[in-house]
């Protein structure tokens, strides 16, 4: 099968890039290659890119890899959504998300507003019964003391001191 791919051919910390076509099982370095059809340097905005012939080679079945289907979605070659390539992690499988199928035999589920309203009352039987609870609190706590003793050595020090003078 036929793919189109990246094919680096920079220097040392210095990357470019080759569009080229090639056989999917070759690999990017081994130089094997049908057709050039443009270049890539990330580190400058000059692209250039064969528009016709990549739009033949896609007509034709070819595929690509993420990367490249990114780049003619940004060159807007072909109208598509990109593909996330972030790095994926080789530790963790992939588990694809099942989705639930909606049975039609299932009882029929209350409207939002029926439940709003249910929520509603329930909210405020609750308010009560915390208004409920407060009010015994109130009624069991015990009442404050009468005098506390340090008032009453106070009182009586003002006591003593009015009949000495």
């Amino acid at each position: 099968m036929l793919k189109l791919r990246l094919q680096r051919v920079g220097r040392v910390n210095e990357p470019s890039f080759r569009l080229v076509l090639t056989e999917s099982k070759n690999s990017t370095k081994s130089g094997r290659f049908k057709e050039i059809l443009g270049s890539y340097d990330p580190r400058k905005s000059v692209d250039s890119i064969d528009a016709g012939r990549v739009k033949y080679w896609l007509s034709q079945g070819v595929g690509t890899t993420d990367t490249v289907h990114n780049l003619l979605v940004k060159h807007k070659i072909i109208n598509a959504k990109k593909i996330d390539v972030s790095a994926k992690s080789k530790k963790v499988p992939v588990v694809p998300e099942v989705k639930e199928e909606v049975v039609s035999d299932a009882p029929k589920e209350e409207s939002p507003k029926e439940e709003v309203a249910e929520v509603a009352e329930v909210a405020e039987v609750a308010e009560v019964a915390e208004v409920a609870e407060v009010a015994e609190v109130a009624e069991v706590a015990p009442e404050p003391a009468e005098v506390a003793p340090e008032n009453v050595i106070v009182e009586e020090t003002v006591a003593e001191e009015e009949k000495a003078v």
